[in-house]
Protein backbone atom coordinates (compact mmCIF):
# COMPACT_ATOMS: atom_id res chain seq x y z
CA UNK A 1 0.00 0.00 0.00
CA UNK A 2 0.83 3.55 -0.48
CA UNK A 3 2.32 5.66 2.82
CA UNK A 4 2.36 9.50 1.59
CA UNK A 5 4.62 11.62 4.12
CA UNK A 6 4.39 14.96 4.92
CA UNK A 7 6.99 16.45 6.55
CA UNK A 8 6.03 19.52 9.66
CA UNK A 9 6.70 21.97 7.12
CA UNK A 10 3.90 20.96 4.96
CA UNK A 11 5.93 20.98 1.76
CA UNK A 12 8.31 18.00 1.85
CA UNK A 13 6.52 14.98 0.94
CA UNK A 14 7.98 11.72 0.50
CA UNK A 15 6.14 8.64 -0.72
CA UNK A 16 6.63 4.65 -0.04
CA UNK A 17 5.17 1.52 -0.88
CA UNK A 18 4.77 -1.11 2.19
CA UNK A 19 3.44 -4.65 2.56
CA UNK A 20 0.18 -5.50 4.90
CA UNK A 21 1.08 -6.31 8.12
CA UNK A 22 3.86 -3.47 8.83
CA UNK A 23 3.73 -0.92 12.07
CA UNK A 24 3.38 2.85 10.46
CA UNK A 25 6.30 3.75 13.02
CA UNK A 26 8.92 0.88 11.18
CA UNK A 27 7.65 1.89 7.67
CA UNK A 28 8.52 5.62 8.33
CA UNK A 29 11.80 5.15 10.22
CA UNK A 30 12.77 2.98 7.22
CA UNK A 31 11.93 6.15 5.56
CA UNK A 32 14.03 8.23 7.76
CA UNK A 33 10.89 9.89 9.05
CA UNK A 34 12.28 12.16 12.30
CA UNK A 35 9.83 9.76 14.34
CA UNK A 36 11.89 8.67 17.62
CA UNK A 37 9.62 5.87 19.39
CA UNK A 38 11.66 5.88 22.38
CA UNK A 39 9.88 3.22 24.01
CA UNK A 40 10.21 0.55 20.70
CA UNK A 41 6.53 0.49 20.16
CA UNK A 42 5.65 -0.90 23.38
CA UNK A 43 3.00 2.16 23.73
CA UNK A 44 4.88 3.85 27.04
CA UNK A 45 6.08 7.55 25.13
CA UNK A 46 4.10 9.89 22.81
CA UNK A 47 7.34 9.77 20.21
CA UNK A 48 5.56 8.71 17.15
CA UNK A 49 2.88 10.83 17.26
CA UNK A 50 1.20 11.66 14.05
CA UNK A 51 -1.53 13.36 12.24
CA UNK A 52 -3.49 11.55 9.67
CA UNK A 53 -5.72 12.73 7.33
CA UNK A 54 -8.97 13.17 8.22
CA UNK A 55 -10.72 10.72 5.37
CA UNK A 56 -7.71 8.32 6.45
CA UNK A 57 -8.26 8.71 10.20
CA UNK A 58 -11.98 7.63 9.86
CA UNK A 59 -10.57 4.04 8.10
CA UNK A 60 -8.21 3.41 10.83
CA UNK A 61 -9.91 1.12 13.81
CA UNK A 62 -10.61 3.24 17.26
CA UNK A 63 -7.11 4.20 19.10
CA UNK A 64 -7.49 2.40 22.19
CA UNK A 65 -8.25 4.68 26.04
CA UNK A 66 -4.22 3.28 26.42
CA UNK A 67 -3.33 4.56 23.47
CA UNK A 68 -5.95 7.98 24.15
CA UNK A 69 -4.18 8.21 27.26
CA UNK A 70 0.06 8.25 25.32
CA UNK A 71 -1.52 10.99 23.22
CA UNK A 72 -2.65 13.07 25.67
CA UNK A 73 0.76 13.86 26.54
CA UNK A 74 1.82 14.31 23.11
CA UNK A 75 2.95 18.13 21.62
CA UNK A 76 0.68 19.17 18.98
CA UNK A 77 -2.24 16.64 19.49
CA UNK A 78 -5.28 16.98 16.74
CA UNK A 79 -8.25 14.95 16.45
CA UNK A 80 -6.60 12.87 13.58
CA UNK A 81 -3.86 11.93 15.87
CA UNK A 82 -2.60 8.62 16.83
CA UNK A 83 0.45 6.81 17.79
CA UNK A 84 2.34 5.52 14.77
CA UNK A 85 3.58 1.85 16.08
CA UNK A 86 -0.34 1.11 16.80
CA UNK A 87 -1.39 1.64 13.49
CA UNK A 88 -0.90 -1.80 11.60
CA UNK A 89 -0.56 -1.48 7.84
CA UNK A 90 -3.87 -3.31 5.89
CA UNK A 91 -4.25 -3.31 2.17
CA UNK A 92 -7.97 -2.37 3.06
CA UNK A 93 -7.09 1.04 3.61
CA UNK A 94 -5.57 1.48 0.43
CA UNK A 95 -3.28 4.37 0.92
CA UNK A 96 -2.38 6.94 4.24
CA UNK A 97 -1.53 10.14 4.23
CA UNK A 98 0.32 11.20 7.24
CA UNK A 99 1.61 14.48 8.36
CA UNK A 100 4.85 14.46 11.05
CA UNK A 101 3.81 17.15 13.70
CA UNK A 102 6.34 19.88 14.33
CA UNK A 103 7.05 19.47 17.84
CA UNK A 104 7.62 16.07 20.05
CA UNK A 105 6.97 15.50 23.85
CA UNK A 106 9.09 12.86 24.84
CA UNK A 107 7.84 12.09 28.31
CA UNK A 108 10.62 9.59 29.98
CA UNK A 109 13.22 12.26 29.83
CA UNK A 110 15.39 10.93 27.45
Amino acid sequence: MKIRFIAANGTDVSEVEAPAGERLLDVAQADGQPLEGTCEGQMACSTCHVILDPDDFARLPRASEEEEDMLDLAAGVTRHSRLACQIILDDALGSLTVRIPGAVRNMQGR
